[in-house]
């Protein structure tokens, strides 16, 4: 018998990865999140942009430690816990796959990439 508890299930998973990384690009953004797929050698990357203020370079692996915000977000807004991108590096770590904030994209804002091996 299979548990129902939500951890349990790989779709519930996908879910809360995705929904965590678009309400993150959402709650940064000034206008606009872009997202974009495409799968190449047995991986898929999932690119997600916000034109919001960019990730510094020294942030971009503290923004996926437990309870982290940083200073902008923590002006920004009330909301959040910081526990969103450590959820989501958490449960793509558990499915073979890297999650990182990449270079800003052409305009400033946060980019993170998503690397799932193709099922």
């Amino acid at each position: 018998m299979q548990s129902r508890h939500p951890r349990a299930c790989p779709v519930r998973r996908a879910h809360r990865l995705l929904r965590d990384l678009l309400d993150n690009a959402a709650r940064h953004a000034r206008t606009t999140v872009t997202v974009t797929v495409d799968q190449t050698d047995g991986t898929t990357r999932l690119w997600i942009y916000n034109d919001g203020s960019s990730i510094a370079p020294g942030d971009s692996e503290r923004v996926f430690e437990r309870f982290t915000r940083l200073d902008e977000a923590r002006d920004r807004d009330a909301g959040g816990s910081g526990l969103g991108l450590a959820i989501a590096r958490d449960i793509t770590t558990r499915h073979h796959g890297t999650l990182e904030a990449t270079a800003p994209g052409p305009e400033g804002g946060a980019t993170f990439l998503l690397r799932m091996p193709t099922a």
